[in-house]
């Protein structure tokens, strides 16, 4: 025989025709419901109190045991996180690649693993400088792949007039390109400047809430209006 009480169509063909009677409405727990349980709950811990019959010695123990497992909750919580960084943080240093090594090393880097491919030429002053640079960062950022390679080695006839350039791969695709000197700042590049382009492009996570350069410009600006002032000062003598 068929349960009347089920959620069936033919059941509610039967309770339309008033051949079996309508189904009894859940019970919605109200929020007063739920606190009162709580303090139920509460008060069979306490030996049967409330907690506004509690003395303070009784909420401290109450209070502890709730310290507890919060921090219990955190720490594990915590644990995990450091784990999953780990086991990510496996880089640290920059590769030199070669030619044949390209797919293995970029291309099937992994899931959800950042490269950053440098491609230089011995010889160029802020290719040597950049490389520098990411030997910082590969060090700050060991969950991300750096990688660093002679050009022309790597892709053959690759104009030198491109370096240094900077391929920006996850998953195995190009996500990104960074060429010419011009695209770095040239030798006043610094490495917090390098670090700050690498985020905006998501190859690496920084703490960095805006671009450096904008540090350096503000005495800039202060020693031009001194200059200034100083200029105004003189012509009016």
């Amino acid at each position: 025989m068929q349960n009347p009480n089920e959620d069936t169509e033919w059941n509610d063909v039967l309770r339309k025709k008033g051949i079996i009677p309508e189904k009894e409405k859940e019970l919605e727990v109200t929020e007063e419901q739920i606190q009162a349980m709580v303090e139920d709950a509460v008060r069979k811990q306490m030996g049967g109190k409330l907690m506004e019959e509690m003395d303070l010695d009784e909420l401290d123990e109450l209070e502890d045991e709730e310290d507890e497992r919060v921090f219990a909750e955190i720490r594990a919580k915590r644990i995990a996180e450091m784990r999953a960084t780990a086991s990510l943080a496996k880089y640290g240093t920059v590769m030199e690649i070669t030619a044949p090594q390209y797919i293995q090393e970029v291309n099937k880097a992994g899931d959800g693993v950042n490269v950053v491919l440098h491609l230089y030429k011995q010889g160029i002053p802020l290719c040597a400088l950049l490389n520098q640079h990411l030997t910082t960062l590969a060090r700050k950022f060991p969950a991300t792949k750096f990688i660093k390679s002679i050009s022309t080695t790597c892709i053959p006839n690759f104009p030198d007039k491109n370096l240094p350039t900077f391929f920006i791969y996850k998953d195995g695709d190009m996500k990104t390109q960074m060429v010419g000197a011009v695209t770095f700042g040239g030798m006043n590049c610094t490495v917090d400047e390098l670090e700050w382009k690498l985020h905006k492009v998501k190859a690496v996570t920084s703490t960095m809430e805006r671009d450096p350069k904008e540090k350096r410009h503000i005495p800039d600006a202060m020693t031009s209006a001194i200059r200034q002032a100083n200029y105004y000062d003189s012509e009016s003598d």
